[in-house]
């Protein structure tokens, strides 16, 4: 049975991506808690942006320009939840980047782009925090992958082995952090609107079109997928997946994982993207 990890009142949190999208929905959500959040980005602006809204909402919140890619900076973070407010109960590390096409097309540059934000990002802030957190006796981390770290969809290799790293990182931390009740959650939705799209890399126009026509058809949103990730922290659930089609895709890939792989290598994925594209 999952331990439940209820956040404190005014949670002290850390947030990485926090300038838009899914990042900013974590820190409005927060708000409704009356948290107290440092909140980061490489967009500078984007993050004040949020920051002002978390305040404005009864929350407390300050930011700061944060390339995850620079392992020496989270220190800084780190510092500066401190002496801001004390300490840290939660981190989220939630920045991310969308990298697809064929291994061998994509170019190695795109492939370090891909690892160096979605799976080094989050072990800079767990490797960063955690000791922080053991030494005050308590915190929990939420990361951010994906859906796409257990489908491992084809013409998708960089992010779905950077998402499978992530989810990878969180149940090795569950097993460690576990016994010292301390929550560890990940969180893998499919898609859903956000500005991920901006930064999305690709060796093929038709992966751009295809992953436009997939955020399209979502009718999840942000919000709902912050909510349900902060829901399933307190409960203690270690995988949250927000959305049906990523719960069938999982419970597929669990019973049958021969056959779930058998259905991607023999064109099921082709079939649906060429609906998507209207061929």
């Amino acid at each position: 049975m999952a331990l439940s990890h209820p956040l404190p009142p005014r949670p002290r949190v850390f947030l990485t991506g926090g300038a838009s999208g899914l990042g900013r929905a974590f820190a409005l959500k927060l708000a409704q808690r009356q948290a107290r959040l440092l909140v980061t980005d490489i967009n500078l602006a984007g993050a004040e942006e949020t920051a002002a809204e978390v305040t404005r909402l009864g929350g407390e919140a300050f930011a700061l320009a944060l390339d995850v890619r620079d392992r020496t900076a989270f220190a800084a973070m780190a510092d500066a939840m401190d002496e801001r407010f004390g300490g840290t109960d939660l981190i989220i590390n939630n920045a991310g980047v969308a990298v697809a096409g064929p291994v061998g097309d994509v170019s190695l540059a795109d492939w370090d782009f891909a690892m160096e934000i979605n799976l080094y990002g989050v072990i800079y802030g767990c490797h960063t925090f955690i000791p922080r957190m053991k030494a005050a006796g308590s915190g929990a981390v939420l990361n951010v992958a994906s859906a796409a770290g257990f489908a491992c969809m084809p013409e998708m290799g960089p992010y779905n082995v950077s998402k499978a790293g992530v989810i990878a990182l969180s149940e090795t931390l569950f097993a460690e952090l576990s016994p010292l009740k301390m929550g560890v959650t990940v969180l893998c939705p499919t898609f859903f609107p956000t500005n991920i799209m901006e930064s999305f890399r690709s060796s093929s126009e038709r992966q751009r079109r295809l992953a436009e026509a997939l955020f399209r058809r979502s009718t999840t949103t942000a919000e709902a997928v912050a909510e349900a990730a902060l829901n399933g922290l307190e409960q203690g659930e270690l995988v949250v997946t927000p959305q049906r089609d990523a719960q069938a895709v999982r419970r597929l890939k669990g019973l049958a994982p021969g056959v779930f792989v058998r259905l991607m290598a023999g064109g099921a994925f082709k079939k649906v993207a060429s609906r998507l594209l209207g061929r």
